[in-house]
């Protein structure tokens, strides 16, 4: 009973949160981007990375092309890609050139031999919603929780400030952050 209740919670969240990021302009997203990638850069975590692993965006998620490619010349850029198994592989970025729609209609990376050894020293992380407790919920499917969980890295979450609440619905599949930067504020 308690794990339906907690599907019907992040059902209406994700409801709420699509209407609202249905509202914001395609200048207003680049905006508040371009301001949390901008705190991003200045963080250690980042500075020292050599390898960053994060996500190719939808149009609805924080946006991450023009970060990716200023990036990906000085560090090892891994984006995900949806396996057959419904798991996540982390892949390199080697270029717009290298992409293709895949799953869900989302770019990745041309899957090429030899990336399954690459390990970040970071990951960024969308999300449907956060909260202060660093909780993130996602779109449902549990892609991340479970690519995730075995992952020792800085966990960044990302989103717009309308996105972070106090708490979300979160149940014990669900990985916490380590960090979560809105255009707004760090946590």
């Amino acid at each position: 009973m308690e794990e339906i209740d907690l599907r019907e919670k992040k059902q209406c969240l994700r409801k709420e949160i699509f209407a609202m990021k249905k509202s914001l302009s395609l200048q207003e997203r680049m905006a508040f981007s371009q301001q949390i990638f901008s705190c991003l850069e200045k963080l250690p975590d980042f500075i020292n990375a050599r390898c960053v692993a994060l996500y190719y965006s939808l149009p609805d998620e924080v946006q991450t092309e023009t970060f990716i490619r200023k990036w990906y010349a000085t560090k090892k850029i891994l984006l995900p890609v949806v396996e057959p198994d419904n798991n996540l592989k982390l892949v390199a970025y080697k270029g717009i050139d290298m992409l293709h729609v895949g799953a869900f209609g989302i770019s990745e990376p041309i899957n090429n031999e030899g990336d399954e050894d690459s390990k970040p020293d970071i990951i960024i992380v969308p999300g449907i919603a956060f909260d202060r407790n660093l909780n993130r919920m996602g779109r449902g499917k549990g892609f991340y929780d479970r690519l995730l969980v075995d992952m020792s890295v800085p966990k960044y979450g990302i989103c717009y400030g309308f996105q972070l609440f106090d708490s979300v619905p979160a149940g014990e599949t669900d990985v916490r952050m380590n960090h979560i930067i809105t255009e707004k504020e760090f946590i």
